[in-house]
């Protein structure tokens, strides 16, 4: 009565992000090769705006490159028998990367710009109009290559949202540039720096709530737990649902367990293929591994936990 009925896991299944490989390959080529020249020019104007900008591309290109490696390791074959859910979750730490990635920069900003308050610093605002324009740019196509995948992938948009702060970073430096050269202050060079820092960690905070969400194991947004668990019990032949848990293994792969009391006289085979067709069909959860007990059974006692 415990089988699972044909609920085998393949780990040779696409992951979310893994659909959009191409797009994080094709960003991080265009994203990386701008960087050098950004960094090269920040350096020589001496402008703090651009060379955080260069530093958030710095962050794009290991946030890319971390999204591009696991999405290769997320579909590699088991070796080792230990890891009976594949490594998909690689995707997910990719994603925790982007967040810690994201937050180093800002507070890299942010402590550059308190070390000059009070200095003159000097600021050259033709190579921070020109590079900010181009790297705002190489930006703008990066998001129109990520956005697709951003809303299937967390794994991708943790990249996304890198790049948009590097677009915002991008915009700031323009804005610095055309303030510093129709004021002569430079501190607005500062000012603007230090709000392209704030901006991150906004951008970095929201992606690390949904990041622990996953490693915490919490029900996949949008999935209401009590829905789900009334649709299983109105399903017929059943009599009681428990033991319902559900959760994402990693972007676009809820999972489901639960234990299902069968009524008397009741074909369990036909039970599990509607609760796999109403987890399926209602839910959007196609990995479910259910128990059918029989309303005798007295041998299954919920945990605690």
């Amino acid at each position: 009565m415990g089988h699972n009925h044909g609920h085998g896991h393949s780990h040779g299944t696409t992951s979310a992000s893994g659909r959009h490989r191409w797009r994080l390959a094709v960003s991080f080529v265009l994203i990386s090769t701008f960087f050098v020249i950004e960094l090269v020019y920040a350096l020589i104007s001496g402008s703090l705006a651009l060379l955080s900008d260069a530093g958030h591309m710095a962050a794009d290109v290991v946030t890319l490159a971390a999204a591009l490696i696991a999405t290769r390791i997320a579909t590699r074959p088991d070796t080792t028998g230990r890891r009976t859910y594949g490594s998909y979750r690689a995707e997910i730490f990719a994603s925790g990367l982007a967040v810690l990635l994201m937050l180093g920069v800002a507070a890299y900003i942010v402590i550059a710009a308190v070390g000059r308050i009070g200095s003159d610093a000097e600021v050259e605002t033709g190579p921070m109009l020109i590079v900010g324009a181009l790297g705002l740019a190489a930006n703008i196509a990066a998001l129109l290559l990520l956005r697709a995948g951003a809303s299937d992938s967390l794994n991708v948009k943790g990249a996304y949202l890198e790049v948009v702060a590097d677009t915002a970073g991008s915009v700031g430096v323009i804005i610095a540039g055309w303030l510093v050269a129709a004021t002569g202050q430079t501190t607005w060079d500062t000012v603007i720096a230090v709000a392209i820092g704030a901006f991150v960690v906004v951008r970095a905070v929201m992606l690390g709530r949904e990041v622990l969400a996953v490693l915490g194991q919490h029900a996949p947004e949008g999935m209401n737990v009590n829905a789900v668990a009334d649709d299983l019990a109105a399903i017929n032949g059943v009599a009681d649902v428990h033991d319902l848990h559900l959760w994402t293994l990693t972007s676009g792969m809820p999972v489901a367990t639960a234990h299902l009391v069968a009524a008397h006289s009741v074909d369990t085979h036909s039970v599990l293929d509607q609760a796999r067709d109403v987890l399926r069909r209602r839910h959007g959860v196609a990995h479910a591994t259910l128990q059918v007990e029989p309303a005798d059974h007295d041998g299954c006692h919920e945990l605690s936990w």
